[in-house]
């Protein structure tokens, strides 16, 4: 019998990486999960990222550090920017800059390690915050220099970037997320959750998700503040 294929999955321990792990698995792939702490002030995260990867039973679960915070710049790192309760025009500050660009990057590197060609990473263009390295442009312009800056690239075994999620909505996320056996549960989304992982129920990430439940038509398993 041959050995499934490596792939290498970026979770967060929200709701949309825990449903592309499950999607990675589905489709026969020994899945390697990577977190990333980079010093995100919803750091409990971190946490379900274990819990998700151990109920899928992950060839490994990796953490990485990465401190973003130094740099600053985004209401998830910089805790002097608060984080906003209401809907805001453009790019919200939210946005950590070039996070998904470093996390591709050392899940490239990771996948080089291993002998992976294949990455997934849980973005969505649909319901979503607008954040540029979410979109498809993004992800097809760094597989073309996944492919062309690395040992593996070069002698011919190409990497390809999945993004499962992609043009699917949060209700259509979470109920392929059930059909797959995801606990949503164990899964914290909330930008400002506390040390227990429950939701503030009014950022832009909670407020998604609550409504992605509601339109799929399946209980909210999640733990609010208030």
């Amino acid at each position: 019998m041959s050995e499934k294929p490596k792939a290498v999955i970026l979770i967060s321990g929200g709701l949309d990486s825990a449903t592309t792990l499950a999607i990675a698995q589905e489709q026969g792939y020994e899945c390697y999960a990577l977190s990333m702490d980079y010093g995100q002030r919803h750091r409990v995260e971190l946490k379900a990222a274990h819990w998700v990867a151990e109920s899928f039973g992950v060839a490994e679960h990796k953490v990485i550090n990465v401190g973003l915070d130094g740099l600053g710049g985004s209401a998830l790192t910089d805790s002097t920017i608060p984080v906003p309760e209401q809907l805001e025009e453009g790019i919200p500050s939210t946005y950590v800059p070039a996070r998904n660009t470093i996390f591709l990057s050392l899940a490239l590197g990771w996948a080089e390690v291993i002998g992976a060609k294949d990455l997934f990473i849980g973005v969505t263009a649909v319901d979503y915050s607008g954040y540029p390295d979410c979109r498809e442009e993004f992800i097809r312009a760094f597989e073309e220099v996944a492919n062309l800056g690395t040992k593996a690239g070069v002698e011919g075994r190409a990497f390809q970037i999945h993004t499962p999620l992609v043009k699917l909505s949060k209700a259509d996320i979470i109920q392929q997320g059930i059909r797959l056996g995801v606990d949503y549960g164990l899964t914290v989304s909330c930008y400002q959750a506390d040390n227990e992982g429950r939701a503030c129920g009014v950022c832009d990430s909670c407020r998604f998700r609550r409504q992605g439940f509601k339109e799929a038509g399946v209980v909210d398993p999640t733990r609010y503040k208030k």
